[in-house]
């Protein structure tokens, strides 16, 4: 008697004729990173029944990457099926009523140019060095997971300091000063680290006047996995657009000020001048507050620093008195800076304040401490003994750790 198919497969007792799931090992794609990106919004709102709160420095991250994604398209239409408690808000439904809707609502992104796009190249035109230059556009592409390994030790490391305090988020600008290669900053809510800085200082001829710029390009880690060569200045926009610079611990910044001070072979080696001010506005949310004090940096000799202070938001539009100014050699000025800033952040100014076109400005580098404090604490860090101190704001005074 002839066998049916189904009696073929009814007598395989040793299950030769059964399907195995195929074995993939394959890379994490940009969309897999999104995706568990997201997921941590879900686990976060699932645990405390609310979305991260802005004000919260350990909830700041998530709160940045929920409103970047909330105003992503593209992002929002891959991450719907997996927004279990509706973070994204509803979907908008789009009208087409013209060709330009049609191009507008392209949230695949079927109608990206990617790909060959030779036929657009001009074969028999001669091409401009500087303008091949600046076509010349960053793109993020994602490291392999081997590569990443690394990187993504130093982010949680960035994430566990923040949490226990040791580090700060802190507003960006001056990206000339404050971008500089192996420091951490926010961008977009996502950490930012960055590797290499090819910046040079270039003249740049302008209408208005040549002045002497950094320019050049980038290589900059993502926590999402991803590394880009994008532009120095464009970095910094991007920073200081919707990001933070986030602050060195203190054990780097001791380790900045002894291997800079190591390298200085005489006193000649002049570093700048940290300073002292007193300011002299006249308005009352200035004037009325007890010892407020600018403590700040300065390549140039002060007096000079300071001739239009009137004129600047970090001089609060004021003109300012001289109190103290210190001459160093051989140190990394920028890390004392730095150090002093964090010694006295718990009374550091906090106050908006506006130019006469009405462009808001946050000063930082204002604090509200007796003068004799502020010597006391810069000679403990000419010491080296800074690191086993901290300042006490009730008492008004630096006590042992």
């Amino acid at each position: 008697m002839a066998k049916t198919l189904d009696d073929i497969f009814d007598d395989d007792d040793f299950g030769l004729l059964n399907a195995k799931e195929p074995h993939h090992n394959y890379m994490r794609t940009d969309e897999d990173r999104l995706i568990d990106a997201f997921e941590e919004l879900n686990v976060f709102f699932e645990k405390y029944n609310r979305e991260p709160a802005k004000t919260s420095m350990s909830e700041y991250a998530l709160f940045a990457r929920l409103k970047e994604l909330r105003s992503n398209a593209a992002k929002k239409n891959v991450l719907k099926p997996f927004d279990r408690f509706n973070l994204l808000g509803k979907e908008e439904s789009v009208k087409i009523e013209s060709i330009e809707d049609i191009l507008a609502n392209d949230n695949m992104g079927l109608l990206e140019t990617e790909g060959d796009t030779s036929i657009f190249d001009f074969v028999h035109a001669p091409k401009s060095g500087s303008r091949a230059d600046a076509e010349y556009i960053a793109q993020r592409k994602a490291l392999p997971d081997k590569e990443f390994e690394r990187y993504d030790l130093m982010f949680k490391k960035v994430h566990k300091e923040l949490k226990e305090g040791k580090r700060r988020l802190l507003p960006f600008s001056d990206a000339e000063r404050n971008l500089k290669e192996g420091n951490f900053y926010l961008v977009d809510g996502i950490l930012a680290y960055l590797e290499v800085s090819d910046a040079e200082k270039i003249l740049k001829e302008n209408k208005s006047g040549d002045r002497v710029r950094l320019e050049g390009r980038t290589v900059t880690i993502f926590e999402n996995g991803t590394i880009s060569n994008m532009l120095f200045r464009s970095l910094g926009k991007a920073i200081h657009k919707n990001g933070k610079m986030i602050t060195e611990t203190d054990e780097n910044l001791q380790k900045q000020l002894i291997n800079n001070a190591n390298l200085a072979q005489e006193e000649s080696l002049q570093s700048g001048w940290i300073y002292v001010l007193r300011s002299k506005s006249n308005n009352p949310n200035v004037s009325d507050l007890k010892n407020l004090y600018k403590v700040g940096f300065s390549k140039l000799p002060v007096r000079e620093r300071i001739k239009n202070a009137n004129k600047e938001a970090t001089y609060l539009f004021a003109d300012v008195e001289i109190v103290a100014s210190y001459n160093c050699y051989g140190v990394e000025v920028q890390a004392l800076e730095n150090l002093l800033h964090r010694f006295f952040g718990g009374v550091c100014l906090n106050i908006d304040i506006y130019d006469q076109s009405g462009n808001r400005f946050v000063p930082r580098e204002w604090f509200c401490v007796p003068v004799n404090i502020i010597n006391e604490a810069i000679q403990l860090v000419k010491n080296n003994t800074i690191f086993n101190f901290k300042y006490d704001e009730s008492q008004e005074k630096i006590v042992l750790k």
